[in-house]
């Protein structure tokens, strides 16, 4: 989960990796550190436990010295606290050596020991590394050959980078299971856990494969494999400006995100339908012949990505006439599942780099099974692994709490379950004219629902001592429940749970008692009069045993209005995308109750934004 960059150019080597570090603290705020190699051959390193504010103060208050070469790193804990002797970067023993690392090293106690009389600093499995790389730096008097050695005697999952007095000028990288990619400049090159380290700079980058090792010079990239033999790379565009990454004005970055989600969506369909109906080109490469044999898809993801799934199960089901199971990344190798080569898995991620996810797809892939990933992230890792890619092109997201990525994954699910209609013949051709209809007004519809802010600021600030709120859904309101419900745990540390409608007469409504707020997403009483009823019927439920209903209806709805103590109403929409339009009055409640709360929206405490260790 940590936020790692590497420099080596000119002078400028703080204000890039500060710069750097900036972007990447989503990834990881517990505590920040760089280190600056000099000409001199000295390594001079500045950490500090927190925010990166705090090392930009040090920094101003203690200046390091200036050098060509360095890295940085912001950190998300694992062993040990958010300390300043735990921060990164850590040194050898002799100091000569700073090395930086995302992941975790399993056996880091056995290498501990294996190192005897070392003296250690900290409580990391990183220090550990820097120790273990320094004796080799000794040995055998080259950085690159000492690093070769160090990571094949490695387990668990990193990405390391370390520079090294003796040798100015130089940064090396190796990654295993984590990400790293390489920014190329013009007399100066980049590393980064992701592009978002070095996107100011420069537009070219090269993802690096798994258990590969990339060396920076000023002037030159190279990279190996653990044994040293000389790879190939390509490199690829940044398809985002920089500008996309900064607030622009906005309060928050999560503010922002849920204001750009008509963008979002707008920018997943576009050019996705033509007179033929919905194609997604990129899944050319499986063939018609694969997609017409599918018997069965499993769908694999977590939090709120499991959640789009969830909903976009009941599109693909409901489109492609196909069996579809939502599975838990982190659950679904550990319980032999039984898949074929007539089984299609769906990982969505939107960093492309949740180790959970990235796992499980090999595990697929070892089975035979065909994968496809659903990500935001260009040239993640997931998507690289997988046969085939549909990319959401909702732009950078960088507040912890996702919104905007997850209106994409649902509609990324949503076209898929169009294609693959198509493809099968399952699809009536009246019933794929409508979806598509609905599919090209759906910006304009979002674009609405956006509106509804300034509804629920007033509501959440009636509401800022609220200790629990709950969430009623049903069909595919019901994961829209859960993911109102994650939102709030995220971000405002209350309870919130989401259930679906029908559930509650089975043990929920024992959860009801005066004042408890209840979110109710309504389906349309003009699609759905059946599920209509019976969502009006559990209104009347809870409101009779002293809840607050806060109902989520379309435009024209009067049913609830008796029974309903706030009322936000959005635009009219089929049943399969109410859910695009239903979450996101929850997504602002969250941050709008997060604020009057006054806590942090973006940075919520013991969160990252991707989760790359298991």
């Amino acid at each position: 989960m940590c936020g790692i960059v590497g420099y080596v150019g000119d002078t400028k080597t703080k204000d890039v990796l500060l710069a750097g570090l900036a972007r990447l603290e989503y990834r990881g705020y517990d505590s920040a550190g760089i280190a600056v190699t000099t000409a001199a051959g000295e390594v001079d390193v500045r950490k500090r436990s927190g925010k990166l504010a705090r090392l930009a103060q040090l920094l101003e208050d203690d200046p390091i010295h200036p050098g060509t070469t360095g890295i940085g790193h912001t950190r998300w804990a694992t062993h040990g606290g958010p300390t300043d002797e735990n921060a990164h970067p850590h040194l050898s023993e002799d100091g000569r050596v700073a090395l930086i690392h995302n992941g975790i090293i399993e056996n880091f106690a056995q290498l501990r020991e294996q190192l005897g009389e070392a003296s250690f600093k900290s409580e990391t499995d990183t220090e550990v590394v820097a120790v273990l790389l320094g004796s080799e730096v000794k040995k055998q008097g080259d950085l690159e050959a000492a690093f070769r050695t160090v990571v094949t005697q490695l387990e668990g999952t990193f990405t390391l980078l370390a520079t090294s007095a003796d040798e100015p000028g130089k940064v090396v990288s190796a990654r295993h299971h984590s990400p790293l990619v390489v920014g190329i400049g013009d007399g100066e090159n980049f590393l980064g856990s992701d592009i978002a380290a070095f996107v100011e700079y420069t537009r070219r980058a090269v993802a690096i494969d798994d258990d590969n090792i990339a060396v920076i010079t000023a002037d030159e990239v190279r990279v190996t494999d653990f044994a040293g033999n000389p790879l190939p790379f390509e490199e690829f565009e940044i398809a985002w400006d920089p500008a996309a990454a900064d607030k622009g004005g906005w309060p928050s970055f999560m503010a922002k995100e849920i204001s750009e989600q008509p963008e979002a969506v707008a920018n997943t369909i576009r050019g996705r339908i033509t007179p033929e109906g919905v194609v997604i080109p990129e899944l050319s490469e499986l063939g018609d012949e694969f997609l017409q044999g599918i018997e069965r898809i499993v769908v694999i993801a977590c939090g709120t990505a499991a959640y789009a799934g969830m909903i976009g199960r009941y599109a693909i089901e409901e489109w492609a006439r196909i069996p579809v199971e939502i599975e838990l990344s982190h659950e679904f190798r550990y319980r032999n599942p039984i898949v074929s080569e007539q089984t299609l898995v769906i990982s969505i991620s939107q960093s492309g780099e949740t180790m959970d996810t990235m796992m499980a797809v090999k595990y697929a892939k070892e089975r035979g099974a065909k994968t496809i990933s659903v990500c935001n992230t260009q040239s993640a890792t997931i998507p690289r692994e997988s046969d085939a890619a549909i990319y959401t092109h909702a732009g950078p997201e960088v507040s912890v709490a996702s919104t905007k990525a997850f209106l994409a994954q649902v509609v990324a699910l949503q076209l898929f379950g169009l294609h693959l209609g198509r493809v099968r013949g399952s699809l009536d051709s009246e019933a794929a004219k409508r979806a598509i209809a609905q599919l090209e007004t759906l910006p304009e519809k979002v674009s609405e629902a956006v509106a509804t802010h300034d509804d629920i600021t007033q509501l959440a600030k009636w509401m800022s001592d609220t200790r629990s709120v709950l969430f009623l859904g049903r069909h595919v309101g019901f994961p829209v429940a859960l993911e109102g419900a994650l939102k709030l745990k995220e971000i405002t540390y209350i309870h919130a749970e989401g259930f679906a409608a029908g559930e509650l007469k089975h043990g929920p409504i024992a959860l009801i008692d005066h004042g408890q707020p209840v979110f109710v997403l309504v389906p349309s009483p003009r699609t759905s009069p059946v599920m209509h009823s019976k969502v009006v019927s559990n209104i009347q439920e809870i409101r009779a045993r002293g809840a607050r209903v806060i109902s989520i209806v379309e435009k024209g709805d009067t049913a609830t209005l008796p029974y309903s103590d706030d009322v936000i109403r959005l635009p009219l929409a089929d049943p399969m995308f109410e859910p695009l339009l239903q979450v996101i009055p929850l997504q602002w409640f969250a941050l709008e109750l997060c604020q009057a709360k006054g806590l942090d929206v973006d940075q919520p405490r013991n969160l990252a934004k991707s989760v790359t260790v298991e």
